[in-house]
This record gives structure tokens, C-alpha cells and sequence, in this order.
């Protein structure tokens, strides 16, 4: 079952979170890396600055958290994570489907160049990878991250909404 998640499932997010990232590790940039790869502090942050996270409840435990985030005249996809032992089940695709549906903005996901399972999984949902200028100006006007992440991340948009409908 997909729910809205509360600040009570704060600590299970946090955990999906930094469980999830370790496919990461050794992947992304030794520079990008951190332990735990998000801190409480920078979870706490992300939902004060308006990502709101939806979770695949099994049994009255979260399996996976998607966050979605409004951010002008888009939505962005934050925050994508699966339990490592519950992957490769269709949780990351049955949140990703439920979190489109709620929203007729173009959606936009940033994640690393380097992750190419992730790369892939966003494609097979009907994202396509923009171009290099394009992703700049979309990672600099839509999201907050250092010059470095711009440098070692893509963006993804859907084929729905192409970069070319989105405001410039």
C-alpha cells in the first residue's frame, strides 16, 4: 500500500534512505560520499524545504520512500529508495506511477551520471536523459546542490514534457 508519510516515519525514512544509497558507494564520487549518506539534519532540511515523502507500507512498514517536491513550475522527484532486501520487486515503479499521477507539472528527476541502474529504471518509466546545457540550467534553477553534483549528475525529464516545455 502506497501513504503519505508522516513525521512519525521520519527515523524509517531516514533508514531506507542511507540503506538505499549503498549501491552508491564506490559508484558516485568518493568526493559526493558521506556516512551515513544523508545525515537527520539534511533529511530534516529536505522536508522543511517541502519534500514530501510517499512510502510502500508492507505489514506497517515502509519498504521504499519517494519524495516529490514542487519547485516553481515543476515537480521534481527527490529522494527515490528501496529497501535493499525488498528491491527488484516493483516498489520503486508502483511510487514512481503514484507520484506522477498527482501532479500535471512536468516532473524532473536529477540523479547521478554514474548510476546507471538508475539511469535505466527512470528511462523504462518514460524519462529521457536532457542534454548537458539543458541539465545546467535545470540543476541550477531547480534544485540546490554544489557546482560538483551539477558536474556528476543528470537530469531526466518526461516524455511528456520535453526541456523545451518547461519555462526557460
Amino acid at each position: 500500500m502506497i501513504r503519505e508519510c508522516t513525521a512519525s516515519d521520519f527515523e524509517q525514512i531516514w533508514q531506507i534512505i542511507n540503506d538505499g544509497a549503498q549501491a552508491y558507494k564506490g559508484i558516485i564520487p568518493a568526493d559526493r560520499w558521506t556516512e551515513p549518506y544523508m545525515s537527520r539534519d539534511t533529511l530534516q532540511h529536505e522536508i522543511a524545504a517541502g519534500v514530501a515523502f510517499s512510502g510502500f507500507d508492507e505489514d506497517g512498514t515502509l519498504a521504499g520512500v519517494m519524495g516529490i517536491q514542487p519547485v516553481q513550475d515543476v515537480t521534481l522527484i527527490r529522494h527515490a529508495y528501496v529497501r535493499t532486501s525488498r528491491r527488484n520487486r516493483g516498489i520503486g515503479a508502483k511510487l514512481l506511477a503514484h507520484l506522477r499521477a498527482t501532479t500535471d507539472r512536468p516532473v524532473l528527476i536529477g540523479t547521478w551520471a554514474d548510476a546507471v541502474w538508475a539511469i535505466r529504471f527512470y528511462e523504462k518509466h518514460g524519462f529521457h536523459i536532457v542534454d548537458r546545457q539543458e541539465k545546467n540550467r535545470l540543476l541550477e534553477r531547480y534544485w540546490n546542490v554544489p557546482d560538483r553534483q551539477i558536474e556528476t549528475s543528470v537530469v531526466l525529464a518526461e516524455t511528456r514534457h520535453l526541456p523545451s516545455a518547461i519555462s526557460h
